[in-house]
């Protein structure tokens, strides 16, 4: 049987998280989930992830794995949330640690400040593993981030952020561990999956002109044919230049200090302080 997927498209922060059930066994994983965050108020709030959450108890799925494909910059990971309600584990990249690494002394965290075991399960390069009776492999794909992973099942393949849809192009490669050399070659990976493998994306953006409905569902093929960053024929140098120079315009996510503080932590509010409040840092002049 084909593995059903399902997707929830959170609009405030463009992300659309997943849902991946074997109808065989019930059995699924939930892909790159959001956590509402307030940046002007600083609340947090499970409203985007609730709707998922409902669909998983009313399909009567029992989740099995809480899927990471990054530390995303643009959104709070509700990934502690799922499991507090599932009792599932959270797995991300094992390249975690250099982005954790990254991090700790971006926002100067103590040495005591144990951040490597915050997840539990960090996946390898060519790892196989299985959510019921779905084989899934991982592919290690940094660039955007060290940690990137794309999970292939079949013939679908959930990519995180390393491409979008073939008319806005691909993923930014300027956060700190960010490479656009690195990118091309991980989206070269990606490009030798069969042309019909079907690509699930982690955000969709409307371009400027035509599109005007979103979209998260792609194939290589469509991606080889069309993107307009790294379509067949664009070499690693031309692809550099379109991406450090698309790069320089962008100003950085709205939700990246919050969004890396927590999703260096598995999804975890840094530890409350003496009045059992928890904050977010924000370190000026430095991102």
């Amino acid at each position: 049987m084909r593995p059903e997927v399902t997707g929830f498209f959170d609009e405030t922060t463009n992300t659309i998280s997943y849902v991946l059930a074997d109808p065989e066994t019930k059995r699924c994983a939930i892909i790159d989930s959001v956590w509402d965050y307030d940046p002007d108020s600083g609340r947090t709030d499970t409203s985007s992830v609730d709707s998922l959450i409902g669909f998983v108890k009313e399909a009567g799925y029992e989740v099995e794995l809480i899927l990471e494909t990054h530390a995303h910059a643009d959104h709070l990971s509700a990934s502690q949330h799922l499991k507090q309600e599932f009792g599932a584990p959270i797995a991300i990249g094992s390249h975690i640690r250099e982005v954790q690494s990254i991090f700790k002394k971006v926002f100067n965290l103590p040495d005591h400040v144990v951040l490597e075991d915050c997840f539990d399960r960090l996946i390898e390069d060519h790892d196989v593993f299985s959510v019921g009776s779905l084989e899934l492999r991982a592919i290690h794909t940094p660039g955007h981030t060290p940690a990137c992973m794309a999970y292939i099942c079949g013939d679908i393949a959930f990519i995180g952020d390393t491409l979008f849809m073939p008319d806005y192009g691909t993923a930014r490669a300027d956060f700190p561990g960010g490479d656009a050399e690195t990118l091309y070659r991980s989206i070269q990976k990606l490009f030798e999956l069969p042309d019909d493998t079907r690509l699930y994306l982690c955000h969709d953006y409307l371009p400027a002109e035509g599109r005007t409905e979103y979209q998260w569902e792609t194939t290589v093929g469509e991606q080889r044919r069309s993107n307009i960053h790294v379509h067949d024929g664009i070499s690693e140098q031309q692809f550099v230049k379109i991406r450090s120079n698309r790069d320089a315009t962008l100003s950085l996510p709205t939700l990246i200090i919050p969004s890396v503080q927590v999703n260096i932590r598995a999804g975890s509010l840094p530890p409350p302080e003496s009045n059992g409040v928890s904050y977010i840092k924000v370190p000026v002049n430095t991102l």
